[in-house]
């Protein structure tokens, strides 16, 4: 069988994972490594941690006469401790005591930047170091008993009736696929498509339909593949922000969720996700029936149904791979669809959101870290579409992978959804990310999933 990636496509990516990384650390006018002092960042209930804080300046050289300040506290929660003090010819330790119950502490420290001498050009707005030029920054977060983290998020009276309901309403709207040669995409080996197809529109009016739109590779030699089917992260985005490397044994579906083709010129998007479409994960939360994530999560069905309606699908294989917001898709289209026989998370949004609720991290998009949604009907209308309702379903086996430095989808979240799956599963961590991917990360994740897709099981450990 040839190789499942394309070669040149592989390190492309490769490339645009070492750019987030370095996008993760800032290069302000400091460097500051916080280290906790056991080397897997975790610890077990009422266990103390200490972090070690080492500041140089970015040339490598010591760092003193400057003030830093550390604040400690919750994943993505206010601080509860904060302290500044002078940067010494020593590391500073902080004794960051313990928890008691399940969950994660995050120290982060911070170095203002000096002012430009006089006469001398500041730093662009938004520059160096995620300061908008002011500062530089550094952090660590550590587990305690992060295994034992359960959700707080309740399953809702009537979740599979409800869902089974809208797949009902799903079924009676044709297809209706569209499929048009893509050059821009089509190599040697693969052929390459802008496709979509008919999903209910907003307010699920059955005779009513709206488009999922995707890109399409297919492998130009005769014979049955399996299926890949990636799903997207939060935003608005053309082919660039959502197609990712080329698949050479698999049938590879791309999908954005908003409804619009992925081949517009880029300041559309733009427009789109500034404007009319900036909140559209706050859409009607109000109503279970209305809200946007609804036609989202029977369009990745649908696209399901694409995949299936192939003549060249081998009728067996589908797997689907997300980051963020499509880690989260990912286990709902798994939760939803038992056609789904693998899945691939990265970080996985909109899990155990209601965490704020008890004096804890939720997941993205933070829908109740403010008073102004905590009310009655958005708190109801939520636990339709949590992930973890959907990783209480999921029957087949994936790979999971996070850094505990997330700061858009907190730790305790995605444990939450992680911890709920009872299906078989593996989890790659890389500590010291963010919300990006790094490149053992990718790595990793890609070598899980080219075995799955070519033996149609899950690799063992």
């Amino acid at each position: 069988m040839r190789r499942l990636f394309s070669r040149s496509a592989y390190f492309g990516f490769l490339a645009l994972a070492c750019l987030a990384v370095a996008q993760q650390r800032p290069m302000g006018r400091y460097q500051i490594a916080v280290t906790p002092d056991h080397a897997n960042w975790q610890y077990a209930l009422g266990e103390k941690a200490t972090f070690n804080i080492h500041v140089q300046q970015s040339d490598g050289s010591p760092a003193t006469g400057a003030n830093l300040t550390w604040t400690l506290g919750p994943d993505n929660m206010p601080p509860v401790r904060t302290q500044t003090a002078p940067i010494g010819a020593a590391d500073l330790k902080v004794d960051a005591g313990t928890l008691k119950e399940p969950g994660f502490l995050r120290l982060v420290a911070s170095v203002p930047d000096p002012p430009p001498a006089a006469g001398a050009a500041g730093p662009a707005p938004g520059g160096r170091g995620g300061f908008g030029g002011r500062g530089s920054r550094g952090m660590a977060t550590v587990g305690f008993a992060p295994l034992q983290i359960k959700p707080v998020t309740k399953e809702p009276e009537g979740f599979d009736k409800f869902w089974d309901d809208s797949k009902a309403i799903l079924a009676r709207i044709p297809i209706n696929p569209q499929k048009t040669p893509y050059a821009d995409k089509t190599t040697a080996t693969l052929s390459a498509y802008e496709v979509s197809f008919a999903v209910p529109n907003g307010d699920m009016a059955p005779l009513g339909s709206s488009r999922i739109y995707g890109i399409l590779t297919e492998p130009k030699a005769e014979g049955k593949y399996p299926a890949l089917l990636r799903v997207p992260g939060a935003g608005v985005y053309g082919v660039s922000g959502i197609v990712k490397e080329a698949y050479e044994d698999a049938i590879t579906l791309s999908i954005g969720i908003n409804g619009i083709p992925l081949t517009l010129p880029g300041p559309v998007y733009n427009s789109l996700m500034s404007g009319a479409l900036s909140s559209y994960n706050r859409y009607n939360i109000d109503s279970k029936e209305k809200y946007y994530f609804r036609r989202v999560y029977l369009g990745c069905v649908r696209a399901i149904d694409y995949l299936a309606s192939l003549p060249n699908w081998d009728g067996k294989t589908v797997a689907v791979i997300g980051a963020s917001q499509g880690g989260a898709l990912s286990i709902i289209t798994a939760g939803l669809d038992p056609r789904v026989k693998a899945i691939a998370v990265f970080h996985p949004a909109l899990s155990d959101v209601t965490g704020y609720l008890f004096g804890r991290a939720g997941g993205w998009p933070d829908l109740f870290r403010g008073p102004e949604n905590r009310t009655p009907d958005k708190i109801e209308t939520e636990a339709f579409y949590d992930t973890v309702n959907f990783a209480r379903r999921v029957k087949v086996p994936g790979i999971y992978s996070w850094g505990y430095n997330d700061e858009t989808c907190a730790p305790t979240s995605t444990y939450a959804a992680y911890n709920t799956v009872q299906a078989p599963k593996t989890l790659f961590l890389a500590l010291e990310s963010g919300h990006n991917v790094t490149p053992p990360q990718d790595q990793k994740v890609a070598a899980w999933m080219k075995e799955f897709l070519k033996t149609g099981k899950a690799p063992a450990e």
